[in-house]
């Protein structure tokens, strides 16, 4: 006896491949579908139905496809409320829980659909007043409703831009041949663009902006307001507060690449003149520090937030070293949000990438094209990857929004 579900979709289905994909996933299965039902949309606003019959051999099959089908849009067309369980302890999640992509959701409660709240991956869904949310397992509280199984929910993968003009390379992937002025120009266009939108653009970067020159290109960004928030770990703040009090990155100067005499110790005289100065703001303030991307974040009003490692010297005043604590800051200064630009780190790309919605733009520039190919295998899909010199293209970013 065959086992059978109606499921139903809504969307772009045809521009963005949703439509074949649900077909090939089926296929992949080993079950059957029928579509019952199919409406293309008209125009670029509406957009497409398609209602299938799927067929499936046994019940562990089903469960499996239907897992896979929800992440591509399709939800079972039952008509069911979510069901939702009471967590018995604190961090302990019911073992059946709905794990959550970054996709836009919605679960339907009191029979309406409701979008959940704080959209990211690898969470899980809590229900209460009326409203849903994601929660981190190691916020889970005893008490919560948390939505169980996968019925009575939805998820809108975000679909391909209808207008093929409006920021068309945001669908062409990581390529080492796409010209750096070419990324750079619709780059400043996504900047503006979010700007306009009053959405924030937030820049994530590694200790590379340093050593290939690129924080005059950043400080300029950030002096001008066209960053509103610097995520990054201890090494940057680090390299970038040597480089303004000595001249140097890693004891190696940046005028002329040559290695500085005792120059080693460089980056250690720079945590301890902040020491000295309490902190990197009173160092701006007492005007000990007086260039550089922190420099700029200060007298600016940016927000920035350094997350510590087992690997950091020091750290800096303002590094913080709890990872729990730095996650939730991360994720705070990305509310908002409405492109990333991910500058030569790998580890803080995909760990900012894995807070944040579908629908936020992410640019991942480094010089390793596989480091936007990991961004992206690891759920940021929408990621897309600029190979080149980081330094160079900050530079060229900052002279495009001049």
């Amino acid at each position: 006896m065959q086992l059978q579900e109606v499921v139903e979709a809504e969307g772009h289905l045809i521009d963005s491949h949703v439509m074949e994909n649900i077909f090939d996933k089926v296929v992949e299965h080993n079950a059957k579908f029928e579509v019952e039902q199919f409406r293309i949309g008209r125009t670029n606003s509406e957009p497409s139905y398609l209602r299938l019959r799927v067929e499936a051999p046994d019940e562990s099959s089903m469960e499996h496809l239907l897992q896979e089908l929800l992440g591509l849009g399709c939800a079972p067309a039952d008509g069911t409320d979510a069901a939702l369980r009471e967590v018995e302890r604190d961090k302990c999640a019911p073992e059946d829980f709905y794990s959550t992509t970054n996709h836009r959701t919605y679960v339907r409660h009191g029979q309406k659909w409701i979008e959940v709240e704080s959209q990211r991956m690898d969470a899980m869904i809590v229900v209460a007043d009326g409203r849903a949310s994601c929660r981190r397992l190691r916020d889970v509280r005893r008490g919560d409703r948390m939505v169980v199984g996968l019925r009575g929910i939805r998820v809108i993968p975000e679909s391909k831009e209808r207008d093929r003009l409006s920021f068309a390379f945001m669908s062409n992937g990581i390529s080492s041949e796409r010209q750096v002025e070419t990324a750079v120009r619709q780059t400043a266009a996504l900047v503006r663009h979010a700007i306009e939108q009053k959405q924030k653009v937030v820049a994530v970067a590694g200790p590379v902006v340093v050593h290939t020159g690129g924080v005059a290109g950043l400080a300029s960004l950030i002096r001008r307001g066209f960053v509103h928030a610097l995520l990054s770990g201890n090494a940057l703040g680090v390299h970038d507060i040597e480089s303004a009090l000595f001249g140097t990155s890693l004891g190696v100067r940046l005028a002329d690449g040559r290695q500085e005499e005792h120059g080693h110790r460089n980056h250690m005289r720079a945590i301890n003149a902040m020491y000295h100065a309490g902190s990197v703001r009173q160092a701006v303030e007492s005007g000990r520090l007086q260039s550089g991307v922190l420099y700029e974040c200060v007298k600016a009003g940016v927000p920035f937030v350094l997350a510590g490692s087992l690997r950091d010297d020091g750290p800096l005043p303002e590094t913080i070293t709890d990872m729990n604590c730095a996650q939730d800051v991360y994720a705070e200064q990305l509310k908002g949000a409405g492109l990333v630009l991910c500058l030569g780190t790998m580890l803080h790309s995909i760990a900012t990438g894995n807070m944040l919605p579908s629908w936020v733009k992410i640019v991942c520039v480094d010089i390793n094209p596989s480091v936007a190919t990991k961004v992206s295998d690891r759920g940021t899909g929408q990621a897309v990857g600029v190979v080149a010199d980081v330094g160079l293209f900050l530079d060229l970013l900052s002279k495009a929004l001049a």
